[in-house]
Parts: C-alpha cells; sequence; structure tokens
C-alpha cells in the first residue's frame, strides 16, 4: 500500500520495474528521467558494475503534482536482472504498489523471461503477495530485434492475466511512457479504491 503522511500531506508509491538482465529496466528509468523537467524528477540513482549491469537497483523519484490535497509521487526502482542477487530483488518489492515487468522480445531469451516472471511470483510470496493483489502491467522491449518474438507468442507464455502488455523499444523511448502511463493509472484507482 502507498505510503501516506498525513503530517507534510504526502502520498508516494512505489514502482518496481522487474525482468530479465539486460532486458531493458534501467534503459526505461533513463528514458523517463531524460525525458521529464527536473521540476517534476528527482535525481537518478543507479548502483551498476563496471560492465553497466545493475549491481543493486536504480532509483527515480517522479513527482505527480497534488491529488485530493495530497503531493503525490511515485519512487521507481529497478531490480538487478542477475540470478545471483535475488536477496536484493526480494528486498525491493517490500512494500510495492506497483510491478513493470520487462520482458526481452528476443527469442534467445524466452526462457529467461519465464525464469525471472517465477523468480518474481515467489519473491512476492514473501509478502504474501500474489500477482492478483497488485497492479502490474508487461513491457514487450526491444520489438525492433530481427529476432523478436511475436506479441501473440509472449501474450500467450507470460500474460496468465490478461494484464494490459504494451511493446516498447526503451533505447529510443518508444513505448516507455505509454507503460508508465498505465500502470500509474492503476495505482492510483487502487489506492482510490482503498480510500
Amino acid at each position: 500500500m502507498a505510503l501516506v503522511n498525513y503530517g507534510t500531506k504526502e502520498i508516494t508509491f512505489k514502482l518496481v520495474y522487474y525482468g530479465t538482465g539486460l532486458g531493458g529496466k534501467t534503459t526505461n528509468l533513463k528514458v523517463i528521467h531524460s525525458q521529464l523537467s527536473p521540476q517534476t524528477r528527482g535525481e537518478l540513482v543507479s548502483l551498476a558494475t563496471e560492465t553497466e549491469r545493475t549491481l543493486f537497483f536504480d532509483f527515480m523519484p517522479l513527482d505527480l503534482g497534488t491529488i485530493n490535497g495530497f503531493k503525490a509521487r511515485i519512487s521507481m526502482y529497478t531490480v538487478p536482472g542477475q540470478e545471483e542477487y535475488n536477496k536484493s530483488r526480494k528486498l525491493i518489492l517490500r512494500d510495492v504498489d506497483g510491478i513493470v515487468f520487462v520482458a526481452d522480445s528476443n527469442v534467445t531469451r524466452n526462457e529467461e523471461n519465464h525464469i525471472s516472471l517465477n523468480n518474481m511470483m515467489e519473491n512476492l510470496k514473501e509478502y504474501k503477495l500474489t500477482l492478483e493483489d497488485i497492479p502490474w502491467v508487461l513491457q514487450y522491449n526491444k520489438r525492433d530485434l530481427t529476432t523478436a518474438m511475436t506479441v501473440e507468442r509472449m501474450e500467450q507464455e507470460l500474460n496468465h492475466l490478461k494484464v494490459p502488455a504494451f511493446e516498447a523499444i526503451a533505447l529510443d523511448g518508444k513505448g516507455v511512457f505509454a507503460t508508465l502511463k498505465a500502470i500509474t493509472k492503476m495505482m492510483l484507482q487502487r489506492a482510490k479504491g482503498e480510500d
């Protein structure tokens, strides 16, 4: 559930980008950060390895303005894609309000997409959550690859719950904001339903 501070009249949603290593999670945050005005976004903090792979997480706050008298913002995180950092992945999911699962469209990454999605579901169980309990969307990234799977195949293999899914080429910014807009709307609707 969103963090509500009645003293300061602030509400903060936690959004996590989850998926395989090198699938485009960090690229999504970099694109969002680069295209928003400094007044609406905070600093992008990235803890990366020497090979530019995310080690622990990326973090960026995003100001949504005022909603029902509360200053609203989203704290956006990515998880490390590498399996050896599962403890970090699990910790980042604590108190999550929404998830963007970034699936790599490359046919050679199909199994990794499944492993990562199953890993996410297992890690949510740690907090007594299932994918039915939380707003989430799928992003089919790297649609420009010649080895990209068809959207129909990705839908059939990954979207068993029929959540909103978006095609993206995160490097070019395509689909990044459509994905963000959809998950933000879902988180806000859920918060209004819990009032």
